[in-house]
C-alpha cells in the first residue's frame, strides 16, 4: 500500500472503538484482511441445519478461527457500512470479502467442506485450508470474462481456459452472494472466490468495491518475491488509485471556509501557541541562556 502511494492508518481492536470511528476520519479507503470467523448470527439464524457432531468437529479442526471476536465483527461491519454509505473505496481480502457480503446481506458457508464439498463430485471436490502449507497451497479457480480480474490477468487466461492458481487458507466462504455483486472467480466446488460491484468500481473516479477471497500479496514463487503472475498486485495498486482519487474528489468538493472571527477560545489558543514557541526556543538555545519573563509564558508552556 506505502508502495503505490498510500498511508494506512490502522484502527486497533480493542473494546469501544467502535463507537469512535468518526475520529479516523477523512478516511479515503478500508483494507479489510484476515481474523477469525464471523459470527454465524449475523449472517443466519442457525447453523445451515449441521448436526451437534459436526459442530464439534469443525470447532475442535478449526479452533483458532472459531473463537468468536464480536468486538471485531462489530467494528469491521461498521467500517464497512461507512464505506457503503459513503461511496469510500473498499478492498476486503479473505475475511475481509465475506465481512463485506455479509455487510450487504449475504450469507456465508459455516464450513465450506462440511456443506459445500460433500455433495460435490470427486473430480469437483477442493481442499480450501491446508495448516502445513499457507503459503505455497493453491487451488485453481475459474475467472469470469470482463471483469476486473480477468483484465488483472488476461495475459494469463489464453485460449479459453480462463484459469489461474490462487493460494487458499480458509474453511469459511461466501453461500449466498449479495444481490449487488458480480462474481468474478468460482473454484471447482461452485465457491465464490472473488466478487465486486460493477456500480461500484472506478478506480480512476474514486469508485472501488471488491471482494477477493485469497491473498494475491501472497502469491509468489517458492523461496522467492517475484508473483506467481504479473497481475498479482493490481488490486492494490487499483485500489490506492481509487483512494487517492476519493481524496481529491472529497477536497475539491469542500467549500472554502469564511475567515473565522476570533474568539476566547481561539485566542486562549494563539497563547498556548505563543507560549509553546518560546519554549521551544529557550530550549533550542540553551536553557538559561535567553531568559524570559515568566509572565509571558502562560498556561501550556511546560
Amino acid at each position: 500500500m506505502v508502495g503505490y502511494g498510500a498511508v494506512p492508518v490502522i484502527i486497533p481492536r480493542v473494546s469501544g472503538v467502535h463507537r469512535l470511528l468518526d475520529s479516523f476520519e477523512p478516511i479515503h479507503g478500508v483494507f479489510l484482511c484476515e481474523g477469525e470467523d464471523i459470527d454465524p448470527s449475523l449472517y443466519e439464524n442457525e447453523v445451515s441445519g449441521l448436526s451437534a457432531e459436526e459442530l464439534e468437529e469443525i470447532r475442535r479442526l478449526h479452533a483458532s478461527y472459531t473463537a468468536i471476536d464480536k468486538e471485531k465483527d462489530s467494528i469491521e461491519l461498521r467500517l464497512a457500512k461507512l464505506c457503503l454509505e459513503r461511496n469510500i473505496p473498499y478492498l476486503g481480502i479473505c475475511r475481509g470479502s465475506q465481512i463485506l457480503n455479509v455487510a450487504c446481506g449475504g450469507s456465508l458457508y459455516f464450513d465450506v467442506e462440511k456443506e459445500l464439498s460433500k455433495s460435490c463430485s470427486v473430480g469437483q471436490k477442493v481442499k480450501h485450508i491446508d495448516y502445513d502449507n499457507y503459503d505455497s497451497h493453491r487451488h485453481v479457480v475459474k475467472v469470469v470474462e470482463n471483469t476486473p480480474l480477468h483484465i488483472w490477468f488476461k495475459d494469463f487466461l489464453e485460449g479459453g481456459k480462463m484459469v489461474i492458481w490462487v493460494n487458499s487458507y480458509h474453511h469459511q466462504g461466501v453461500k449466498r452472494l449479495a444481490e449487488r455483486f458480480v462474481p468474478m472467480a468460482f473454484a471447482p466446488d461452485g465457491l465464490v472466490e472473488g466478487f465486486y460491484d460493477p456500480d461500484a468500481y472506478n478506480p480512476e473516479e474514486g469508485k472501488f468495491m471488491m471482494g477477493l477471497q485469497f491473498h494475491p500479496e501472497r502469491m509468489r514463487k517458492p523461496d522467492s518475491e517475484e508473483f506467481d503472475y504479473p497481475g498479482c498486485p493490481s488490486a492494490y495498486q487499483e485500489f490506492v488509485k481509487a483512494a487517492i482519487a476519493y481524496q481529491k474528489k472529497l477536497n475539491s468538493s469542500k467549500s472554502v471556509p469564511k475567515a473565522l472571527k476570533l474568539d476566547q477560545e481561539m485566542e486562549k489558543r494563539k497563547k498556548i501557541i505563543r507560549s509553546f514557541s518560546l519554549a521551544k526556543n529557550i530550549y533550542a538555545t540553551g536553557r538559561g541562556t535567553h531568559l524570559v519573563k515568566e509572565s509571558e509564558l502562560e498556561v501550556g508552556a511546560d
